[in-house]
Order: structure tokens, then C-alpha cells, then sequence
């Protein structure tokens, strides 16, 4: 029959594992708040398991870094096109597209606005809207025809008609 104390040491243990548990679960699904409620309940009660604590330690620290607001402060025209760009390498296309547009409205005249809004909308599978922000940067400058039909990301459009079109004729 085991000891009373040694059942008592492995319920302790089973208890400490679980509130683990419980944070990293939180911390999967993406919950951050509540995993990093859950991290700094984990550490106060639990201080004794040293591996656990170091574990809860960096799973914290991931998710206060992940709270923390961007706080980059844009104001001129190559603030928000070097954001976008950024953002577009990022994968976070909407968030692109916010950005050139206020860089268009600080330099309406500046084609490579257009022309990363094409590879944007191209890489978001808006076939119309690239094509229509393409023409628009050849229309404003005729060099982004020649760099359209160099891109490898435009690559899957050089054989269509309407991508033919845009870049001989304009």
C-alpha cells in the first residue's frame, strides 16, 4: 500500500503539471492574456519545480512580447511605403494596402505605390485590382512596364491577354 505522504507528493506533482497545463493550452489556442494570467498564477504558487519554472518563465515572456503594440510613429511618404513593405513581406496584405493608401495621399503622383498594391492584390488573388493598380503605375511612370515583365511574382500573368495589354500598350 503506498505512503500516505508519497500519494500526498504525487498529487502536489500532478496538481503543479496541470496548472502548467492549463497556461500552455491557453498559450496554443493563441489567448495570450489569459495564458499570461495563468503564467504569473503558475509561478507565485509553483516556484518549486525549477524546469517548469523556467519553461513558464520563457512562455510569459513570449507572451508579453506578443501584447506589445507596434508603436512605430509614420508620418512621410517613405514611412508608410517602407511599413507597407514591410507588411507585405510580412504576409499581412490588408494591412499593405491601408498603408499605401495613405502613402498615395501624400504622393498621389508616385508610381511604385501602385505597383507594390499590384503585387499585393496579386498575392491576395485579386487578378482585377492588380491588373487595375498596374496600369496605374505604368501610367505614371512607364519603367514598372519593364519591371512588371522582369517580376517573378507577375511571372503566372505574363501569357494573359489583359497583362499584354496593360504593358504594350501603355
Amino acid at each position: 500500500m503506498p505512503d500516505t505522504k508519497e500519494k500526498l507528493k504525487k498529487d502536489t506533482f500532478e496538481k503543479i503539471v496541470d496548472a502548467y497545463g492549463q497556461a500552455v493550452k491557453a498559450f496554443r489556442k493563441g489567448d495570450c492574456v489569459k495564458a499570461t494570467e495563468l503564467f504569473k498564477t503558475f509561478l507565485e504558487k509553483h516556484n518549486t519545480e525549477l524546469e517548469l519554472v523556467d519553461r513558464a518563465k520563457m512562455y510569459l515572456s513570449l507572451c508579453e512580447n506578443r501584447q506589445m503594440k507596434e508603436t512605430i510613429s509614420l508620418e512621410t511618404f517613405e514611412d508608410y511605403y517602407e511599413y507597407a513593405i514591410y507588411k507585405h513581406n510580412r504576409g499581412d496584405y490588408d494591412e499593405t494596402l491601408k498603408l499605401l493608401e495613405k502613402a498615395k495621399a501624400i504622393k498621389p503622383k508616385e508610381g511604385k505605390v501602385p505597383y507594390l498594391k499590384a503585387l499585393t492584390h496579386y498575392l491576395m488573388k485579386d487578378t482585377k485590382n492588380c491588373l487595375l493598380s498596374l496600369k496605374d503605375a505604368i501610367q505614371k511612370d512607364k519603367l514598372f512596364g519593364i519591371l512588371a515583365q522582369n517580376e517573378p511574382g507577375f511571372e503566372p500573368l505574363w501569357e494573359e491577354k489583359k497583362f499584354k495589354v496593360i504593358i504594350n500598350t501603355e
